[in-house]
């Protein structure tokens, strides 16, 4: 219920704003009006510089005459007339606008102090409330950014906020919409994009991940001599069944030794083998 109020604001504030231009500028602005119209012809060609505007595809204008917005809303693209001296135009770009959120210094819920910056993308969808609702749409908005990334990581631990920073993002973004609405201004996209420590909590985070790792690679050291155990108990019960297989061993160890330095060795031979091998 309170998405569909903020949204009818917009609609509510163009009906007003067109009562309000039916309802006619009365006597002394009908005069103002004529004199305008008397100065433009009097001023040819001079008052075709000040009157012809131009507005180009990605820009609206809302023109105020006698303060009243003026039949139809924000004009654009191309090319219009206004009367000097008591037309007033205010040009609305509608392309979509990127601001830096600041680095916000924030207490999380398990009272760790971190630095917080974030990015947001925003456009002008309604350029005549823009105008009428808030002085300065852009600046209100980034002000309104900064106060909604506080209040949401002021919730949260510090664990959730370096784990879930889309989700935060995503419901930073629909607050600023739900916000703005009523100024006719869309939040696109908001992005988290740093979260800073302090240099004590860094040191404390890396020692303990320094000491995870170092657990874990004694784990796996204790893993591995355990099925290298197994698989010499398997080894020695084999050759232990078969005495050939144990002086075949014996020999290749010689081999081996003898392959690695070009030295005589002299080893005595089992009688056990020679009888080995007679057999």
């Amino acid at each position: 219920m309170q998405n569909s109020k903020v949204g009818d604001q917009p609609r509510l504030m163009d009906v007003d704003a067109k009562n309000n231009v039916e309802e006619g500028f009365g006597c002394c602005g009908v005069v103002l009006i004529g004199l305008s119209y008397i100065i433009f012809v009097f001023t040819l060609p001079f008052s075709l510089f000040v009157s012809i505007k131009i507005v180009r595809e990605f820009e609206r204008a809302v023109i105020l005459r006698l303060g009243r917005i003026s039949p139809g809303g924000a004009k654009g693209p191309g090319l219009f007339f206004i009367l000097p001296c008591i037309d007033q135009i205010v040009t609305i770009d509608l392309r979509t606008i990127t601001f830096d959120v600041p680095p916000q210094e924030i207490l999380t819920k398990d009272s760790v102090t971190i630095t917080v910056d974030a990015v947001c993308y925003f456009r002008i969808f309604n350029p005549t409330i823009s105008v009428t609702n808030v002085e300065n749409a852009q600046f209100s908005t980034r002000l309104l950014a900064a106060a909604t990334l506080r209040n949401i990581l002021g919730t949260r631990t510090l664990q959730e906020i370096l784990q879930d920073k889309e989700m935060i993002s995503q419901q930073m973004q629909e607050m600023l919409d739900n916000a703005t609405d009523s100024w006719g201004i869309k939040v696109e996209r908001v992005e988290v994009k740093d979260v800073r420590l302090p240099v004590q909590m860094q040191r404390a985070m890396a020692t303990e991940a320094e000491s995870s790792r170092e657990a874990r690679a004694k784990v796996i050291a204790a893993e591995g001599e355990q099925k290298a155990s197994i698989a010499l108990k398997q080894a020695a019960d084999t050759i232990n069944q078969s005495p050939v297989a144990l002086q075949l061993r014996y020999l290749q160890t010689l081999t081996n030794i003898s392959a690695e330095k070009n030295s005589t060795i002299i080893f005595p031979i089992p009688i056990e083998m020679l009888n080995a091998f007679k057999k």
